[in-house]
């Protein structure tokens, strides 16, 4: 499965999870027999809200030097927190929503990879991006659904915009040659394609679910001089800078509160409305469990730089890829939510990674002297065995909003992640000179990779019933601390690579439930996680290198669930 696949196929399973339309049914059994006819409401008006979501942006520089053998697209994962005001126009007796919306966005993102990479003898750079912030000015047209207009389906396109830093860095030069570094820091303009559902929770209060396409326009780069090694693998020799383009795009989905002006903010829709939407008791906050049990397809990604000195994190001697780690795992779910708007829920799963590969990557090889032959690049590829996995969340919060049908409401919580990865043969795809797995291995160790990720949550949590049977649940995380331990076992050199690192990160769900009874539910799902360091240390068999190391991990994929609810 490619990365592109997987881009595409989560944009749209998180779009489509959470994008069914809201309304409500609290009691399935309980079904008023005649209820007065409700006014629609008319989304005609000023609004300005908050939202918060993730994205994964990519910036791919194209190569002076001849076409790459690997590389040149960067991943950045990215949590987003701003804001939106905009302007609604609904004629009177039409279903038709024509607006107008301007936001803004901060953007906590990194990501780096390998560029101008056309061969083994020429020394790769390490390209590196930091989008921070984002923007756009959009046009909204929509359509309210229902006989009280108060889910609206829309569509939207106009103009974005993206601030960016790009960097790229020479790697390492065998100890001999310089580190060059060239950067970009640009504003680009470009435009926006998205589709979202927003449900009006009371005649102040509207929660909206969108996810957008940003495309940039290119932005240029100057090339890093670098060298090459010559056949034979005799001394380098110098090559030139050069410059490039880097295209820039952007995937994002991203949970939205707005205040509708010129209502109160503790306004409701009256009791005709809560027996309209099939409430039982209109503000019923008793107590409610669910408890219930998940399968979680998946893929995953995990990437660590080590740098060829302690001054500087994007120039490396090697890099470590793991990619396409296809997951299964089962876990166990539960909610519990007080007569005082407070809620605990959280999940713990295990299962088996079941394959995957690995690109290892290494700059500046030299001869067992320290002297020639020289390798510029070497390039590794190791297919991965069946290994293990476990994850454990929990969250508490408390609902803000709460009402017939809704609730919403910040949390903090804690996760934790555990993996392992191990590849058992390799081949050398860069420099067959290198002595590097120039003769593939098969059935033997190579390396293993064990990891534990430690975060804290700070999140909100959305909770919105569907017509009598549908349910919508959901949450967005923001990690702003991260803790990273792992252990590298490179077999075939005996040696033992502690690593440790601290960082931030995002992590986001959605759920779409159907009630096959008033208790009983089942349901599919999305989830993305993200977490990266910004420090991190190693010890070599023990002995600490004082390099400033790099990890990034990704994993995402779809759920299949069923849900027993006590109220």
């Amino acid at each position: 499965m490619t990365h592109s696949r997987h881009r595409r196929w989560i944009g749209a399973a998180l779009l489509a999870t959470f994008s069914a339309g809201t309304a409500h049914a609290a009691d399935l059994t309980k079904l008023p027999v005649k209820v007065p006819p409700v006014a629609s409401w008319n989304w005609t008006g000023l609004y300005a809200g908050v939202h918060a979501g993730g994205g994964l942006g990519f910036s791919e520089a194209g190569n002076p030097y001849g076409t790459s053998i690997y590389g040149d697209k960067i991943r950045t994962p990215a949590f987003m927190l701003g804001g939106q005001v905009g302007y609604n126009w609904q004629p009177v007796g039409s279903p038709w929503v024509f607006g107008v919306e301007g936001e803004l966005s901060w953007l906590d993102a990194d990501g780096t990879v390998t560029c101008f990479a056309p061969n083994g003898t020429m020394t790769s750079s390490t390209c590196s991006a930091r989008p921070q912030y984002t923007g756009a000015l959009t046009g909204r047209i929509g359509y309210a659904l229902g006989p009280t207009q108060r889910t609206l389906i829309y569509g939207k396109g106009g103009a974005a915009f993206l601030h960016n830093r790009i960097d790229a860095t020479s790697n390492f030069g065998f100890g001999v040659f310089p580190i060059t570094t060239t950067d970009s820091s640009n504003t680009s303009w470009g435009w926006t394609l998205g589709a979202g559902v927003e449900q009006a929770l009371s005649p102040a209060w509207s929660l909206k679910l969108e996810y957008d396409y940003r495309h940039f326009a290119d932005v240029s780069l100057d090339t890093p001089a670098t060298f090459s090694t010559p056949p034979g693998g005799a001394l380098p020799t110098p090559v030139a800078a050069s410059s490039t383009s880097v295209r820039q795009s952007m995937h994002t989905v991203k949970l939205g509160l707005n205040y509708h002006f010129g209502a109160p903010a503790n306004a409701t829709w009256g009791p005709d409305a809560y027996a309209a939407m099939a409430s039982a008791k209109p503000g019923d906050s008793g107590w409610n469990v669910e408890v219930g049990g998940r399968y979680w397809y998946s893929s995953g990604r995990f990437q660590k730089d080590l740098p060829g000195t302690n001054a500087s994190s994007t120039n490396l001697i090697s890099r470590l890829t793991y990619a396409d780690l296809t997951g299964h795992s089962g876990e166990v779910f539960a909610r519990i939510d007080t007569p005082w708007r407070v809620f605990v829920k959280g999940y713990a799963g295990a299962g088996k990674i079941a394959s995957g590969r690995m690109n290892d990557e290494d700059w500046g090889l030299t001869g067992n002297s320290g002297g020639p032959p020289y390798t510029g690049y070497s390039n590794t590829l190791s297919n991965l065995s069946s290994t293990d996995m476990n994850y454990q969340t929990i969250d508490i919060g408390v609902n803000l909003l709460q009402g017939p049908g809704f609730k919403f409401g910040p949390f903090v919580g804690y996760n934790r992640v555990h993996e392992q990865y191990a590849a058992n043969d390799c081949a050398q795809t860069a420099s067959p000179t290198s002595g590097i797995c120039t003769r593939t291995i098969t059935n033997t160790a190579v390396i293993t990779e064990t990891d534990t990720w430690q975060s804290l949550r700070v999140g909100a949590a959305g909770d919105v019933w569907l017509a009598r049977r549908w349910r919508l649940t959901g949450d967005i995380a923001y990690l702003p601390y991260v803790r990273f331990s792992g252990v590298d076992n490179h077999w075939l050199r005996s040696l033992v690579i502690d690593e440790s690192g601290r960082g931030r990160g995002v992590q986001m769900e959605a759920f779409l439930s159907y009630y096959v009874t008033p208790q009983f539910s089942v349901g599919v799902g999305a989830r993305y996680w993200a977490m990266w360091t910004t420090s991190g240390d190693d010890a070599f068999n023990g002995s600490p290198t004082e390099r400033s190391d790099t990890y990034r991990y990704e994993r995402f994929g779809g759920l299949l669930q069923a849900s027993y609810k006590f109220d």
